[in-house]
């Protein structure tokens, strides 16, 4: 029976992680090119707030009850973008860091092996 239940999660996540617009833009941002795009993506957090918002106001005028996934979705939502605005900058810095690290290797072990030919 977990097993079971352990499957169905499994797939379930790399469903969502294929399938789902968010879930794709989020993973695009995670490559190196795209880290610079963390923070710009933050805004998309607004209008996911709005909507959360609406939908919210139309549960409050008596709207119908399931309204309420939607407002966990779009909260959901608001949160992977705000968060994941820090996230890419404290990648991107270590990633440039490393590749600083490896071009002065690189520069170093250049000036030695022409150190050795002279």
């Amino acid at each position: 029976m977990i097993r079971q239940l352990w499957t169905l999660s499994v797939h379930t996540r790399a469903f969502l992680r294929r399938y789902m617009p968010t879930n794709i833009l989020l993973d695009a941002i995670r490559t190196r090119r795209g880290l610079k795009w963390g923070v710009p993506a933050m805004l998309l957090a607004v209008p996911y707030l709005l909507a959360a918002s609406t939908f919210t106001t139309l549960i409050t005028d008596g709207g119908p009850g399931w309204l309420n996934l939607l407002v966990l979705l779009c909260l959901w939502n608001t949160m992977k973008f705000i968060i994941m605005g820090p996230v890419s900058l404290i990648l991107l810095a270590r990633v440039r860091v490393r590749e600083a690290v490896t071009f002065h290797a690189q520069r170093r072990a250049a000036t030695d092996l022409a150190k050795q030919i002279v």
